[in-house]
């Protein structure tokens, strides 16, 4: 049995495909499998899977969902190892990656799962520009408070988990199609303790253009993960996840008035009166909130 199953899921990627899975094979640490959940491509991707001839891969051919987390739930499904490590499709691993993490892992007892840290490219592969200025904080240990605030930065290709971890959690949620990794990390460390690298082992790509259909999804299923966690956590933590959802409202509030959806915007904060009246970040996000939608003209819904 290998000591890490690497799992990827892939639609349609056939540009980005060959160069990540080319970072999984160029890894110092070499005792791994890769679990490749399709989610139904088309023929180019399905004809460069096909030539990956290797007793170390493993392609699940999947029905197209749309649902990553689905695709991932498969792979998690028919993993080997003791140990997960989540790739995604268009992103790129340092060779040392696995290497780095899974000797933290084993040195730092207790730690279920572990993350790094990553530097956002674009198309090229080139950093961002805003990566000059990017704060990254290395929290470890109980996380849980930092994760749900956002304080903690964490990437899906960054993170290794405990296989027994990753199921007994529930895996990925596949009622929410965005933001399903937010969700992970929540319970995750709810958990367990983590321990984290502080060098950037993962290169995340940033090529896909707004889609402006999908504007406010992201904290809608961030909503949901927050009201899911305050039935599963101890009751010391409702305060924060309460405070929370309020913020992510105001938030998602904001986002709708900028892009001039006034109307949402308003019975977006409305509805979160009834949680955010206590706290006075609340206040203030609202008040930003119902400003913005001032200045901006009132568009349909999309």
């Amino acid at each position: 049995m290998p000591t890490v199953s690497i799992i990827l899921p892939t639609y349609n990627r056939a540009r980005w495909l060959s160069p990540a899975v080319d970072s999984v094979l160029a890894q110092t640490f070499a005792d791994w499998e890769l679990i490749v959940a399709d989610d139904g491509s088309s023929e180019e991707t399905r004809t460069y899977l096909r030539q990956l001839e290797s007793p170390r891969i493993k392609v699940l051919w999947l029905t197209h969902s749309g649902n990553p987390g689905k695709a991932r739930n498969a792979a998690i499904a028919a993993a080997r190892a003791p140990l997960i490590a989540f790739m995604d499709s268009d992103d790129l691993w340092v060779p040392t990656k696995l290497e780095r993490q899974l000797a933290v892992l084993r040195d730092e007892r207790g730690c279920g799962w572990s993350y790094s840290a990553f530097v956002i490219v674009d198309a090229d592969d080139s950093p961002l520009p805003s990566e000059r200025d990017r704060a990254w904080t290395p929290y470890r240990g109980d996380i849980f408070r930092e994760v749900v605030r956002g304080a903690a930065s964490i990437r899906t290709p960054a993170v290794v988990v405990s296989t027994d971890l990753a199921r007994d959690v529930g895996g990925f949620d596949e009622a929410i199609d965005c933001a399903e990794d937010y969700d992970l990390w929540s319970r995750l460390a709810l958990r367990s303790a983590a321990c984290v690298v502080d060098e950037p082992l993962v290169r995340v790509r940033r090529h896909r253009p707004f889609d402006p259909s999908k504007l406010g999804r992201a904290y809608l299923a961030r909503d949901y993960s927050l009201h899911k966690l305050a039935a599963l956590a101890d009751p010391a933590w409702r305060a924060l996840l309460e405070e929370e959802r309020a913020r992510n409202a105001v938030a998602q509030a904001t986002v709708y008035a900028s892009h001039g959806y006034r109307a949402r915007a308003l019975a977006t904060v409305a509805r979160s009166l009834p949680l955010g009246w206590r706290h006075r970040r609340w206040w203030y996000g609202a008040a930003r909130a119902i400003a913005r939608t001032t200045l901006r003209a009132t568009n349909p819904p999309p």
